[in-house]
């Protein structure tokens, strides 16, 4: 059965680095210095996160929404 998962990805200013996680995945998360590698480690661990997860777990999932940008004047 295939699953689809949303990634949150941003780029560290000071290193360069890309950061991805899942918010619906506890412990879903990791970095690379190219979005490639980030979109490949990604998948491991949510592979790993989601193996280790219980039936209750996995069915209390949360259902991603989506972002919203909001803006404020400084």
């Amino acid at each position: 059965m295939e699953h689809s998962f949303t990634a949150y990805i941003e780029k560290d200013p000071d290193s360069g680095y890309y950061i991805g996680l899942i918010p619906t995945v506890p412990g879903a998360h990791t970095q690379a210095k190219t979005l490639d590698a980030l979109y490949v480690r990604l998948k491991e661990v949510l592979e790993l996160c989601y193996e280790n997860m219980t039936s209750d777990e996995k069915r209390d999932i949360p259902q991603f929404i989506g972002t919203h940008q909001i803006s404020i004047v400084v």
